[in-house]
């Protein structure tokens, strides 16, 4: 526990010096709380050999990396991993070991906020350097050292998620036949050291930014997870529900409307089809939300709304909707016609009763709700395309603003409607404010007929206030309507791929942990993972990543992102120095201003001593006439 404090003080930048004086204080307080001059030095004694202990492990961790950290200095960072071991590079990132505690130095800095030096540390981590004999590439030992190394950067730094995400790019600069060789090294994010499916996905989906999933790292692994191993578990779980939805639609809508084939068989069917939806629909329905509901009240997973506590499941729309389909269901249940009319007298499961016939328009209007909510239900499956997924998810984000048209449409069918009942007319379809109101919406739906508005003529001001209503909401509130939808449009368009693809990694990390164990396994192993990449024709790279073709133009490459070096092997060795000193484009700029400075002051002193030697002569010659002019005068006296 010494050692973690006193790797925490090289964290924080403490200098040794203090924990002298530091102990002399606390010495002192004690003094004046006791006279026991045993307990004094016994605490003495104790405190001074902690400060010993934190010294030691000062002087030790505090390393040239964790100094950069502390100044969170890119640059200084740099150079002080220029001169370690390149077999040893990583570590020095990574690990700072003081007896059996360690600290690394990439979560410090990232723990701290000192993201400049955190950026350099995973960007050198993740850059392929390589001798005559082998490749270096940080990424295992990055992911083995801190495997929730994503879960962290979404927390805390989601600005170094895309530096992260690049660095495990490799493209080529050559092509071939209009091609060029992308290497994804995607092991770590695709399965943990477990060989299972990783939390990867799960974590960059809940962090809910739509750029992020479009990063192609993350593309290709959720679409290889969704095309290869979810896609199937998936349509499976959704075959019942579209079981179930024909079943309903064929009972409600379809066999309702035969007339011409035998009734009592009809008869039958319908009611083998209903019990059917009753049994299986609503019965699976009514099990899911009773196992849902216990299961967020037990864990406490409540929301509230309006300061009434909800289960959490009930905050998506696939779980409010889905209730609502189990009250209609319920209500259809209790008000069943064919139900109603048993041991009535009649045919076998007829609904021709008195109490059927009293019930069949509430019966109706709940089966129309439920049919509604169903096929609602059913765009979940737009999943399977990314693209129908985008439409369906910009639809739903431009409904607000059809929610404030109608509104708006309703405060002034009311304002008009009071305002033409308060107006002398006689017109019979604008007696009262309800027979007003609806004309006034089918005025607004281009449902009013002409021969309505001819009868309006023989009263002028029926006529003008209609008109005024008409320039007002069809004219003015229609056009501002598609000005919002296309604004809207337009915000949700940039990211609308993003969200789809955020609902696809959704539905990939709640599928996976039904998928079976052996499609898994031949998964990844149908990928070798384990198999060097090429990086060239019989240049075998490193190992952990797929390889894949793109378009020359899609992504231009002139430099070579692998950074090779001659010389020694030795893994003991330093990485030679690159040109320029490992310098980014800010050095470079600062040393190019330096240099324009000093060029400048340069130009202004040669100018002002070129002004100074001539105003020197100038001021020469003047003395000189000065004195012979005293001179004649002496003469001449």
């Amino acid at each position: 526990d010494i050692s973690a404090l006193g790797l925490r003080h090289v964290g924080y930048g403490i200098p040794t010096d203090l924990f002298g004086p530091f102990v002399t204080a606390c010495v002192q307080v004690i003094r004046t709380l006791t006279e026991d001059d045993a307990a004094e030095e016994a605490f003495r004694w104790s405190l001074s050999l902690i400060s010993r202990i934190l010294t030691r492990v000062i002087n030790e961790g505090s390393t040239i990396v964790m100094k950069a950290i502390n100044a969170n200095s890119g640059k200084q960072l740099r150079r002080a991993v220029g001169c370690a071991p390149r077999g040893k590079r990583a570590l020095w990132m990574l690990n700072i070991q003081v007896g059996t505690q360690s600290i690394s130095p990439l979560m410090w800095a990232i723990e701290t906020g000192s993201l400049d030096a955190a950026k350099s540390i995973i960007t050198d981590l993740l850059i392929i350097r390589a001798d005559r004999d082998r490749y270096y590439y940080g990424m295992d030992i990055l992911f083995e050292r801190h495997p929730d190394i994503i879960k962290r950067l979404c927390t805390d730094a989601p600005a170094l998620m895309t530096p992260l995400l690049d660095g495990l790019i490799w493209r080529s600069r050559i092509t071939d036949n209009g091609q060029r060789r992308v290497n994804f090294y995607i092991r770590h994010l695709l399965m943990d050291e477990n060989s299972e499916f990783a939390k990867a996905t799960e974590w960059i989906t809940e962090n809910n930014d739509p750029k992020l999933v479009c990063h192609p790292v993350v593309s290709l692994v959720t679409d290889m997870v969704w095309g290869r191993v979810a896609f199937r578990t998936f349509l499976f779980g959704r075959a019942w529900f579209l079981f179930t939805l024909i079943v309903f639609v064929t009972s409600q809508s379809m066999l309702a409307r035969v007339t011409s084939v035998n009734a009592d068989s009809v008869r039958i069917v319908v009611f083998a089809l209903r019990c059917f939806i009753y049994l299986c629909s609503m019965g699976q329905w009514i099990m899911y939300h009773v196992k849902n509901t216990v299961r967020d009240v037990r864990n406490g997973a409540l929301v509230r709304i309006d300061r009434i506590p909800i289960p959490e499941y009930l905050a998506q729309w696939q779980g409010w909707s889905s209730l609502i389909l189990t009250g209609f269901l319920v209500a259809m249940f209790f008000m069943e016609p064919i139900l109603q009319c048993i041991g009535s007298g009649g045919d076998l499961f007829t609904k021709q009763c008195k109490n059927g016939q009293d019930l069949s328009f509430p019966y109706s209007v709940a089966s129309t709700g439920a049919m509604l909510i169903y096929f609602m239900l059913l765009t979940d499956l737009s999943v399977f395309s990314t693209r129908v997924s985008a439409f369906a998810l910009v639809c739903a984000r431009v409904l607000s603003e059809v929610a404030l048209f109608l509104f708006g449409i309703t405060f002034f069918v009311i304002a008009f409607a009071c305002a033409i009942s308060a107006l002398e007319q006689e017109n019979e379809k604008f007696a009262d404010i309800p027979v007003a109101a609806l004309q006034l919406y089918k005025i607004s739906f281009g449902m009013f007929s002409g021969d309505n508005y001819d009868d309006l003529e023989s009263d002028p001001a029926l006529l003008i206030v209609c008109f005024v209503y008409v320039v007002t909401t069809v004219i003015f509130m229609l056009n501002l309507l598609i000005a919002q939808l296309n604004c809207a449009y337009h915000a949700t368009y940039l990211d609308m791929m993003g969200y789809a693809r955020l609902n696809r990694g959704k539905i990939v990390y709640e599928t996976m942990p039904s998928c079976p164990k052996g499609r898994w396994a031949a998964f990844v192993g149908a990928l070798r993972l384990d198999e060097c990449c090429e990086f060239g024709e019989g240049d075998m790279g490193v190992p952990g990543g797929v390889q894949v073709f793109e378009p020359a133009s899609a992504n231009i490459t002139t430099v070579d992102m692998i950074k090779r070096f001659g010389g020694s092997t030795s893994p003991g060795a330093q990485w030679p120095e690159q040109e320029g000193g490992g310098e980014d484009e800010v050095d470079r700029f600062d040393r190019m201003e330096r240099l324009i400075e000093k060029v400048m002051k340069r130009m202004s002193s040669s100018k002002a001593g070129g002004k100074g030697s001539k105003l020197g002569s100038s001021m020469g010659n003047s003395a000189g006439s000065e004195a012979t002019g005293s001179g004649d005068l002496s003469g001449s006296a």
